[in-house]
């Protein structure tokens, strides 16, 4: 590609990134048809691909997230440029589009771009993405955790071991698997090493934990995570997880889009008369959909404020405790109405997650 002079107008990139290339489509003013090119995905190339323009304020770059995240995105904002990346789910595209190129994409990025039919995601912060990829192997840590516990209680009925006690991982309950004898010594061994596996996992979640816990009282997060911790069921760790997933809450027009974010809506399939729905999207992001529904369990008891949350809620303004209370009062009779309804207790847990998901939003939002 040749340098090319600036001229009157905007000149759209669409960039499909890789591991090691960048595809670009370059759409000049008045042209119809963007002009493409490979580069190396590094900064050398890309310092190169910009340094061809002779007016960068006149570029407009469009890329999708995705596994490379959004160091080509602060490259190119450290140079002046302007772009935006684009959520993948978002982009328009026809029912009977059934080819998929990288020289395809990065011009209907190009076009989609110029036209205003993309969808940009909020870039976080470094301090705050940094804090979310903490947050997210915390999250690892305990779907490992949950993993060796399936494992380790899967063994034991298998050999007839089976617990009857109203609830699993009790001091009781751990009591009874410490307390189980087997006369095969290999299936001892067996049932130790799986045993050693669930205490490192549950050694590593304390200690990421430990690591984590000091940022839910550090900037930039302080402040949301103060104000989520005002309502019953989120504590330090799940407001950390809400504020770090969000960060930018005002994104969201209304309380219905925050919901929908989360996946935490139904499905609808409904044409003419007809309207049918089905179980929720989870189409969204998966961290805050288990973080709003574990707190959510916390409202099937009656209203009150207990110490640990009177702790949470010292300083907090008059707004935000009456919003927290009327979230209690709103949701433990929702959560109640659905079990008189005939609902199952995790489908009235979800119903409540996505109210408390409604209120998580008015919080963050109120001036």
């Amino acid at each position: 590609m040749s340098s090319v002079a600036s001229a009157a107008g905007l000149i759209h990139l669409g960039m499909d990134t890789s591991k090691n290339t960048i595809v670009v489509a370059t759409l000049l003013p008045g042209e119809q048809d963007p002009v493409t090119d490979r580069i190396a995905n590094e900064e050398a190339a890309v310092r190169r691909l910009v340094g061809r323009f002779a007016d960068r304020s006149a570029l407009r770059c469009w890329y999708e997230a995705g596994p490379g995240g959004y160091e080509l995105y602060r490259l190119l904002a450290s140079m002046g440029v302007a772009c935006q990346v684009v959520a993948p789910s978002l982009i328009p595209k026809g029912s009977s589009d059934k080819v998929k190129t990288d020289r395809r994409d990065s011009r209907r990025l190009a076009r989609l771009g110029r036209a205003g039919e993309l969808t940009p995601v909020r870039v976080p912060g470094p301090a705050e993405e940094a804090v979310r990829d903490l947050v997210r192997a915390r999250a690892a840590v305990l779907e490992d955790r949950k993993r060796a516990q399936q494992r380790l209680t899967a063994v034991l009925m298998r050999h007839g071991r089976i617990w009857r006690g109203a609830t699993y991982w009790t001091r009781a309950h751990r009591e009874w698997i410490a307390a189980q004898r087997f006369g095969e010594p290999a299936l001892a061994t067996a049932i130790s090493y799986y045993r050693a596996t669930l205490a490192v996992r549950e050694a590593e979640l304390a200690a990421v934990e430990a690591e984590l816990a000091p940022w839910a009282a550090r900037e930039p997060l302080a402040g949301p995570v103060a104000r989520l911790g005002c309502y019953r069921g989120i504590a330090e760790l799940t407001a950390l997880t809400l504020a770090a997933e969000v960060v930018d809450w005002h994104r969201f027009p209304a309380a219905r889009a925050f919901m929908s974010w989360t996946g935490l809506v139904p499905a609808e399939y409904s044409s003419g008369d007809r309207t049918r729905r089905g179980h929720i999207t989870k189409a969204g992001s998966e961290p805050v959909r288990v973080a709003l529904t574990e707190a959510a369990w916390s409202y099937r008891h009656a209203p009150a404020i207990g110490a640990r949350l009177r702790r949470r809620q010292a300083g907090a303004g008059p707004a935000t405790l009456a919003r927290s209370w009327t979230a209690q009062r709103r949701l433990h009779a929702r959560y109640t109405h659905l079990l008189h309804a005939g609902k199952a207790a995790p489908e009235a847990a979800t119903a409540v997650a996505r109210e408390l998901a409604g209120f998580a939003w008015a919080e963050m939002t109120a001036a």
